[in-house]
């Protein structure tokens, strides 16, 4: 199913599950994941701005080239491996 450029605004999708999903380009503005999970999933060039990353757990992760306000994350387990 294609569904091209559509807009969900005040909608619930509590408990929803997605598998096989293209969101290029995808915009959330005011959206709540809180106790969600992904797995296999493609973030690469994505922004976040104003998030709440609270207990947030992040393994098995490509982090290269990821910033956290300016600063490599590579370069942040490099020092503090050190």
């Amino acid at each position: 199913m294609t569904i091209n450029s559509s807009k969900f605004e005040a909608a619930s999708l509590t408990e929803a599950s997605f598998k096989d999903v293209n969101l290029t380009l995808a915009n959330f503005t005011d959206v709540n994941l809180a106790g969600s999970s992904f797995s296999d999933v493609s973030l690469a060039g994505a922004t976040f701005h104003n998030v709440d990353l609270s207990n947030v757990a992040i393994t098995d992760a490509n982090l290269d080239g990821m910033l956290i306000n300016g600063i490599l994350v590579t370069e942040l387990l490099r020092v503090y491996g050190a």
